[in-house]
């Protein structure tokens, strides 16, 4: 137990992006040895700045304390990536959590058919429907459905799964004190029962905007695909979505109505070469042979599958382009009335000229992690910025 108030204490450093705090973990083993070690160490840390090592100077354990007394309390386990049940497919992704909160059974996801469910938030009636029953089947045949517990598709693929009498993991972007939102408190009580609730945000943490977008890295690095149930034009599924591909993680859509702004942003990944999913077994079909011992394939004499009878689904297209469209802007005048946030302009400024990656940014404006995060989804999806090879942002668009 110890041990475990350093592991707190380096996650709770907020002026330290997630891939500093990994790179000090890589050159001194532990965080207890981060801990210990003087200003002039931290600088030998790859990519440490003096703001960074000056960020690692404050030796106050307090809080660390006080976490480790409400996970006492509220019966949450702390699972670091040093622990031997940490999942593999977590760890080996770019970006995985240092931590992790843990409420209920965390199943060995390694050895699991996992697969993500996400969706928007105003989801229409059919893809409510659609999403439970997807849920239903995934889990009935032996998957464990994975989704963030907000409103929406995520409550139906939860509901779909508990009723299937399946396993259902929820991934939260707060802690696990403070129910979000106020009306999933039945599904919380029973995925702690039936599954279990993981975040990387400490008990009293608020369920914030900028939170979302971090946790959804988690969703996807958990599991072998992700299925968009539905998802507008302009939705965090489809960032989603983006990661799952950088993390190699296969994508499914839920084909919806031509039109529908519902289904907007959804039917462009199927345009883009994502799998067509109309019922479980077009996802489970991809890993049965994988996993023969975990999928009870009741459909195995007749599979259905789409894409024309192929076992995999379209290679994307050379035109299509899956990220975040690049639309023809005029050069973005930074002194007039454009709607941004002073964390967005300040960004903004930061990556004129030269792409930088979320801790360089962190670095160079000096605004909080969970802030530039926050900032860097919204400029995103308003096709303000776009991620490039190596995780770096830059402009798409010419300032003046």
């Amino acid at each position: 137990m110890a041990s475990l108030k350093y592991w707190v204490w380096l996650s709770r450093l907020h002026y330290l992006g997630n891939q500093r705090k990994l790179a000090l973990l890589q050159h001194f083993g532990g965080p207890e040895e981060i801990y210990s070690a003087d200003s002039g160490e931290y600088l030998l840390v790859e990519g440490m700045t003096k703001q960074g090592a000056r960020a690692l100077e404050d030796k106050d354990l307090t809080a660390a304390d006080r976490i480790l007394g409400d996970c006492e309390r509220l019966g949450l386990r702390i699972l670091t990536m040093q622990d031997a049940d940490y999942p593999d497919r977590l760890r080996n992704i770019y970006d995985p959590p240092i931590l992790l909160y843990v409420q209920g059974r965390m199943p060995l996801f390694d050895e699991e058919v996992a697969i993500a469910m996400v969706g928007s938030r105003q989801a229409s009636p059919y893809a409510l429907e659609m999403g439970e029953k997807l849920a239903f089947q995934l889990a009935g045949l032996g998957a464990i459905v994975v989704s963030g517990l907000a409103s929406g598709g995520d409550a139906a693929a939860h509901r779909g799964a508990l009723r299937a009498g399946g396993v259902t993991v929820g991934v939260i972007g707060g802690g696990h004190d403070i129910i979000y939102p106020p009306q999933n408190r039945d599904l919380y009580e029973d995925l702690a029962i039936r599954g279990a609730i993981l975040s990387e945000y400490p008990p009293g943490t608020e369920h914030s905007g900028a939170h979302f977008p971090v946790r959804n890295r988690i969703l996807s690095g958990l599991c072998l695909g992700v299925v968009v149930i539905e998802a507008p034009a302009r939705s965090g599924a489809l960032i989603t979505a983006s990661r799952a591909l950088d993390q190699g993680r296969d994508v499914f859509v839920l084909p919806g109505q031509a039109g529908d702004w519902h289904c907007a942003g959804s039917n462009l990944l199927l345009r883009d070469g994502a799998g067509v999913v109309t019922d479980a077994w077009d996802i489970l079909d991809h890993y049965v042979g994988q996993y023969p011992h975990k999928i009870r394939s009741l459909r195995m004499e007749e599979p259905r599958r789409f894409n024309g009878g192929n076992a995999e689904p379209p290679a994307p297209k050379a035109e299509a382009a899956p990220k975040p469209k690049e639309p023809d802007r005029p050069a973005l005048d930074l002194s007039g009335d454009h709607g941004l946030t002073g964390d967005q302009v300040s960004i903004l400024r930061a990556l004129e000229g030269r792409p930088l990656q979320v801790d360089d940014i962190i670095d160079t404006t000096q605004i909080p992690a969970r802030r530039v995060l926050a900032s860097l989804t919204m400029l995103e999806l308003d096709g303000y910025v776009k991620q490039e090879a190596g995780k770096r942002f830059s402009l798409s668009v010419s300032l003046k």
